[in-house]
């Protein structure tokens, strides 16, 4: 080769590189499998817990959310809000393999990893499978309970051919092992609602105002009946199991209710904090209304405030972190005030599933109450008032679990991160 040939082949290679240099590897897509309904502001906040977690970890992903049909205007916008570049699709996969949506076909197509999100269970199981069926792409679970009455029979079998399974309290993970799961990681995993920063301050401030509550020096309860009624918020007639529930939420709600309304008047009698009666679902401004603040004296109401309207979870978190703490008979609403720094307390019963256990997974045991064990009722009361009297106290707890949470969320993330690294196409 003489000099000329030479030099004008090294050019050319190194021109080659520099082009080829020059175009940017593609970045990994991950398919988030999430967002369940939109009447409780709890199941809207695994979303946007999961994608800031996906945002901060595995920041060079693309992230497209496969939201459930329901998902309305109003949430998809609050999630634009924080996530402004988030596409989101809806639709399903057919039984022949056809996709409803174009939209969708077009993200299952660049999608490197499908990520079924937080919740009570493999909820969006039928779409995982239909996913796997089509594309033979892999997949993984992040953060859910299971072996509890929304678990399906064939969850087991779809859950050992995942990548990692994540689950979000220790009776579904020992569960899941006893069942016989396979899935080659399984471990602890927070609820992705740990990580949601979700903001409406304007919203948050406007309405304390209104409230006359003060920054700090009011609390916030949850009331909640056994089972969610939601056939009267979706104005259905009640089916024979419907009827049931109704009436165990009858026979329940004084039982349910008497220790809350005591915390309440123990507040009230012996602090100078207000308390802030607020939903997490649709159904519970009414339940409040009822079985707390109705039968409050006409002197002990006068420091309660009642919310009668639903509001979302940016508004409610927003309100959250501006309190000295929550307590109540909800989840998701301690898990988003855990994830950000704010004291919260768990009380739990039967018809739940194990998801409240996850309060002693993460070093939180002391501040959970199993309502149908009579002597965790006995010592709630003096709890709620030590977490509002001791405040240096109240926030170490939080520090500590806290720190736990954003531990395996690290730990957790790095797992997902290696699936969709090994599998980007």
């Amino acid at each position: 080769m003489n000099r000329r040939t030479f030099l004008q082949s090294t050019v050319a290679a190194a021109l080659a590189a520099a082009i080829q240099g020059a175009v940017p590897a593609r970045r990994p897509c991950i398919l988030l499998r999430s967002s369940w309904q939109v009447v409780n502001i709890g199941d809207i906040a695994h979303t946007p817990g999961v994608l800031a977690l996906l945002e901060k970890h595995i920041p060079e992903a693309e992230v497209i959310l496969w939201a459930s049909s329901d998902l309305s205007p109003e949430v998809a916008a609050m999630e634009h809000r924080r996530f402004p570049k988030l596409r989101i699709v809806k639709g399903s996969i057919r039984e022949d393999g056809t996709v409803t949506d174009k939209a969708l076909e077009e993200a299952i197509q660049e999608a490197d990893f499908l990520l079924h999100g937080s919740g009570p269970s493999l909820v969006a199981a039928k779409d995982v499978a239909a996913f796997m069926k089509l594309t033979g792409k892999p997949f993984g679970v992040y953060g859910i309970t299971h072996g509890s009455f929304f678990t399906s029979r064939t969850d087991k079998d779809l859950l050992s051919k995942a990548k990692f399974v994540f689950f979000r309290d220790s009776v579904s993970l020992a569960h899941a092992r006893k069942e016989g799961v396979t899935a080659p990681v399984m471990e602890f995993g927070p609820d992705g609602a740990f990580a949601c920063d979700l903001r409406n301050d304007a919203a948050a401030e406007q309405f304390l105002k209104a409230s006359k509550l003060q920054e700090g020096k009011f609390v916030c309860c949850i009331p909640r009946l056994r089972y969610t009624p939601y056939w009267e918020m979706r104005g259905e007639a009640m089916t024979a199991e419907q009827r049931r529930r109704h009436a165990r939420n009858e026979a329940m709600a004084e039982h349910d209710h008497a220790p809350l309304r005591e915390a309440i008047r123990a507040i009230v009698k012996e602090t100078d904090f207000r308390v802030l009666l607020c939903p997490e679902d649709k159904s519970q401004m009414a339940v409040g209304k009822r079985w707390i603040l109705e039968k409050l004296a006409p002197s002990e109401r006068q420091r309660v405030v009642w919310r009668e309207e639903f509001w979302l979870t940016d508004e409610a978190l927003s309100t959250y972190v501006r309190s000295a703490g929550l307590f109540g008979l909800e989840m998701h609403s301690p898990i988003m005030c855990i994830g950000n720094g704010v004291p919260a307390i768990v009380c739990r019963f039967e018809e739940q599933t194990s998801k409240g256990i996850m309060w002693r997974d993460i070093g939180l045991g002391d501040w959970l109450f199993d309502f149908d064990r009579e002597e965790d009722i006995q010592r709630f009361t003096p709890t709620v008032l030590e977490m509002l009297s001791n405040r240096a106290g109240a926030l170490a707890k939080v520090n500590q679990a806290q720190q736990f949470v954003q531990q395996r969320q690290r730990e957790t993330m790095a797992h997902v991160s290696k699936s969709v690294a090994e599998n980007q196409s």
